[in-house]
C-alpha cells in the first residue's frame, strides 16, 4: 500500500507541476473554454478488509460524483470531485450497511491531445487523472457508531470521452481509489489491528459514467482544442477567402472591371469602359464608340441616308451589299441593342414590297469549334426571323441560312471579330 501511495502522489505532484509550467506559456490564449462541470455515477467494488461472515462478492449498489474542472491549457488542468457511495451485503454476507463519502483534489492530463487524436478523430478523447484527499466512512448496520472512521485517500483514474457536442461530451470512468488508515472493516465490526493490515486494505474499484457540460462562450473546450487542426481550420478559412477573391477579380469581358463590380459584363472586347464596366458611348447611340468608325464600313451611315433619299443607293441596294447587319455579342444569340434598327429596315421593306422575299444569312467568328459555329450562326438567323414573324412578316417569306465562320477578318482583332458575328439580309 505505501509503494501504491507514493507512486500515486508522484503522478499527482507531476501533473501539477507540468501543468503550472504550460499554464504560463498559454496564459493568454483564450480560443477555447477552460472550465466544466460533470456528473456521474455507476458501482463501486469495495475490497477487504471485511469481518467473518461479512462480504461483497460482486459489486455495491451505487455510487455517484459530482464534480469541477478546470484545464489550464489544451493538455494539463486540475479536478476536485465530490463523491457517494452506498456499501451493503450480498446473498450469503451477514447484513450491514456503510455509507461512503469523498472529496479529492486531482491533476488531469489530456492523453488525447498528448497523442495528437485530432489527426484522426473529433469525436473521441481521453483523459488521465490522479491525486489525492479525504474519505469519511459512515457505518450505519449493524452497529450505529457515533464515531465515523476518516482516512485520506489517492485516487488514480483514465477517462475516455465521446463528445456529442461543443457544448457536452460523454465519458466513462474506471478508477482505483486506496483509502488510507482504515481503523475499521468496511462492515464496521471489526477493529484492523495494524500488524494484520494487508496492501489491498480500503481499495475501492470505481466504474462510473456521465456527462461533462463545457461552461465559457468560446467555440471549443480545451479538452478537444489542438493547435494543429486550429492550424488547418484557419488556413482553410483563408484558402476559402482567397478562392472568393479570384472569383470576385474574374473578369468575363476582358474590360479592365472584374464581374462583382460591372455592370455589363458583357461588353464587346476591346472597347473603353468606365469605372463601373459601361462601355463608353459618348452620343449615346446605343453603339460603343470604338465600334462606330469599323461599323460604318458594314452598317448604313448617315451620308448612305442621303445617298439613298437623292437618289443614289435604295434600301435594297443597302440591305444586298451588307450596309444593313444584325450584329451579336459573343457566342450569343440575342442581338445587339444598336442593331435592332437594322431589322426595322427590313420590315419596312418587306411591308411596302408585298411580293419581296428576304435570306437571313448568319455568320460567326472564328473562335471556337467549327461545327459549334456552324450551328451558332444558324441560331442567330433564326432569332432574326422569329423578330421579324413577331413583327408581322409571314414567316414563307423568309428562309434562313448559317454560313458559320467568316474568316475574312484578322482572328487575333476583337473589334474586327465583332464585324462577323452578324446577320446579313439578301432580298428576291
Amino acid at each position: 500500500m505505501k509503494k501504491i501511495t507514493l507512486l500515486m502522489a508522484a503522478c499527482f505532484l507531476s501533473i501539477v507541476a507540468i501543468a503550472q509550467e504550460n499554464e504560463q506559456e498559454t496564459f493568454m490564449n483564450t480560443e477555447y473554454n477552460k472550465w466544466s462541470i460533470e456528473f456521474g455515477g455507476g458501482f463501486v467494488k469495495p475490497s477487504s478488509p471485511f469481518a467473518n461472515g461479512y462480504n461483497v462478492q460482486g459489486i455495491a449498489p451505487y455510487q455517484a460524483s459530482v464534480g469541477v474542472r478546470y484545464m489550464m491549457n489544451e493538455k494539463f488542468g486540475l479536478r476536485t470531485n465530490f463523491g457517494y457511495a452506498s456499501l451493503s451485503e450480498e446473498e450469503g454476507s451477514l447484513p450491514f450497511e456503510t455509507s461512503y463519502y469523498r472529496a479529492t483534489l486531482e491533476g488531469v492530463a489530456n492523453v488525447g491531445n498528448m497523442l495528437e487524436f485530432s489527426e484522426w478523430t473529433n469525436t473521441f478523447g481521453l483523459l488521465f487523472h490522479a491525486g489525492g484527499g479525504y474519505s469519511v466512512i459512515n457505518h450505519e448496520a449493524p452497529l450505529e457508531l457515533d464515531e465515523k472512521d476518516t482516512t485520506f485517500n489517492i485516487v488514480l483514474g483514465i477517462t475516455p470521452q465521446i463528445k456529442i457536442s461543443e457544448k457536452i461530451a460523454f465519458y466513462a470512468d474506471f478508477s482505483l481509489i486506496p483509502n488510507v488508515g482504515m481503523e475499521r472493516s468496511w462492515d464496521g465490526t471489526e477493529i484492523i489491528q495494524t500488524s494484520n493490515r494487508r496492501i489491498d486494505d480500503g481499495l475501492l474499484y470505481n466504474v462510473s459514467a456521465g456527462f461533462n457540460i463545457y461552461l465559457g462562450s468560446n467555440e471549443k473546450h480545451a479538452d478537444w482544442y489542438s493547435e494543429e487542426s486550429t492550424l488547418k481550420s484557419k488556413i482553410e478559412e483563408l484558402e476559402d477567402r482567397l478562392a472568393k477573391v479570384e472569383t470576385d477579380l474574374i473578369d468575363s469581358d476582358q474590360d479592365g472591371v472584374p464581374d462583382y463590380l460591372d455592370r455589363e459584363p458583357n461588353t464587346a472586347s476591346g472597347v473603353a469602359v468606365n469605372s463601373k464596366g459601361i462601355a463608353v458611348d459618348t452620343n449615346n447611340n446605343g453603339i460603343p464608340d470604338e465600334l462606330e468608325p469599323s461599323l460604318d464600313q458594314r452598317y448604313v451611315n448617315e451620308s448612305d441616308y442621303v445617298k439613298n433619299q437623292g437618289g443614289g443607293l435604295n434600301v435594297k441596294e443597302l440591305l444586298n451589299k451588307g450596309y444593313v447587319n444584325v450584329y451579336f455579342k459573343f457566342n450569343s444569340t440575342t442581338p445587339e441593342t444598336y442593331s435592332l434598327e437594322a431589322i426595322n429596315y427590313l420590315i419596312t421593306y418587306m411591308n411596302e414590297n408585298p411580293g419581296a422575299t428576304a435570306e437571313l444569312i448568319g455568320y460567326a467568328d472564328e473562335i471556337g469549334d467549327p461545327t459549334y459555329n456552324q450551328n451558332l450562326s444558324e441560331r442567330r438567323a433564326n432569332k432574326v426571323k422569329e423578330i421579324l414573324v413577331a413583327s408581322g412578316v409571314a414567316e414563307g417569306r423568309l428562309t434562313v441560312t448559317g454560313n458559320g465562320e467568316d474568316a475574312s477578318v484578322e482572328k487575333s482583332s476583337a473589334p474586327a471579330r465583332q464585324l462577323v458575328r452578324r446577320v446579313t439580309f439578301k432580298l428576291n
